[in-house]
């Protein structure tokens, strides 16, 4: 139709003609325009498409404890069992069962009747020997007056004095058969040798207990504590070597939930020797235990440090390959593209490796998509700290000039 009303006039067509060529020689130039950007940005994207984003942490040189952990079991500082020192039958127990008791708390009562009847026996001897001790002394002295008048031979007042003296060792022998018998009495009440945690009684009222035999209960002193465990050869090189008072630093107790006991201990006893049978140097710490935290028989970890290691690097465990080689972390190069180091790891601190060997201060160490990376992959580093972006700008060999 608007071609029908230009028709009829020859001036105005040659105007449209002009108009319609304008029109198509702006919207290419703008196609063209559109299409060299496109060409610009488009090795960009794609390499951005390309990169495959991974966490970074960027490593320097630190110090960590020079320690190894071990598997322990508690006891008691002191663990004593309670055995009567007399026979008899036992009459009563005096304390509650899993109590604390102090030294010289009546525990146990042994029927004391016969030894109160042999100490009253000891005491009628000791008596008789006194008055027999008296009439020798008299006799002794009557028979000097008479020596020295010449009325006796000297036979006769030596025989008194020597009366005298075995009357006098009888006397003796009286007193300490008294002794005794004041002793056994007062061993009819059982007591406590040292303070600490009672346990159960092994045996009832009404039975037949004899002397040094019978175990009636026992007492563990629970502060301080004492945690028996043991370091093999290979932990010990760890260590620096065998372990003494001197060269251990601290001894930290690992509880079973994985916390740390709130006091440290202190090693005090270490074998001079190595076990022939496990191999193992046997050592012993001690804690305080004043809350009674901990329990003997329980199993709980120690740590024993010696000394500090300085110039190691600490990355996660989990940006730790292990292979048959050995083992090895990821690390970004200058090129944004993931490299595997190969690198000698120590200990675990916390959830961390130690690194001894293997990397430099700022290396970058990849952790996390590693099962998805191969060596020379190109990857877009995002800092593990900051949460975001690093800015690394990729260069000409990342995908497009």
């Amino acid at each position: 139709m608007l071609l029908s009303n230009f028709s009829g006039c020859s001036h105005c067509n040659l105007q449209f003609v002009a108009c319609l060529k304008i029109v198509v020689v702006f919207v290419t130039v703008i196609i063209l325009t559109a299409c060299g950007n496109q060409n610009q940005e488009a090795p960009n994207k794609i390499s951005s498409q390309m990169a495959m984003p991974v966490s970074v942490i960027t490593v320097d040189p630190t110090s960590v404890p020079i320690s190894a952990e071990a598997v322990a079991q508690t006891e008691g500082a002191k663990e004593v069992e309670i055995r009567p020192r007399v026979g008899g039958i036992l009459m009563k127990r005096l304390y509650e069962e899993g109590a604390a008791v102090e030294e010289g708390q009546p525990m146990f009562l042994i029927d004391p009747v016969p030894y109160q009847n042999a100490l009253a026996q000891a005491k009628a001897q000791l008596t008789e020997q006194k008055a027999r001790i008296e009439q020798t002394r008299r006799e002794e002295n009557r028979l000097q007056e008479l020596l020295a008048t010449k009325s006796i031979s000297q036979r006769e007042y030596d025989n008194a004095v020597s009366e005298n003296a075995i009357t006098n060792a009888a006397l003796q022998q009286a007193k300490v058969r008294v002794r005794d018998a004041k002793l056994n009495l007062s061993y009819t009440t059982v007591t406590a040798p040292v303070k600490g945690v009672s346990g159960r009684r092994q045996l009832s009222e009404g039975v037949l207990v004899q002397a040094n035999t019978s175990l009636l209960t026992t007492i563990i002193q629970l502060s301080p504590i004492w945690v028996r465990f043991s370091l093999s050869d290979n932990e010990l090189t760890k260590l620096g070597g065998y372990l003494s008072e001197q060269n251990v630093i601290n001894v930290t107790l690992l509880l079973p939930d994985g916390t740390e006991y709130d006091h440290n201990g202190k090693l005090n006893f270490a074998a001079r020797q190595i076990d022939p049978t496990l191999g193992t140097q046997q050592l012993r710490a001690t804690f305080d235990n004043s809350d009674q935290q901990l329990l003997p028989g329980q199993f709980v970890r120690v740590r024993v440090t010696t000394g500090e290691r300085k110039g190691i690097f600490l990355v996660p465990q989990t940006a730790v390959l292990t292979s048959d080689l050995g083992k090895a972390v990821y690390v970004v190069n200058e090129k944004n593209e993931a490299v595997m180091r190969p690198v000698v790891t120590g200990n675990w601190v916390g959830k961390d490796w130690v690194i001894l060997e293997g990397l430099q201060a700022g290396d970058k160490v990849i952790v996390d998509n590693l099962i998805k990376l191969r060596p020379g992959t190109l990857v877009l580093p995002q800092s593990k700290d900051m949460g975001h972006a690093e800015s690394v700008k990729q260069t000409d060999s990342g995908g497009g000039k």
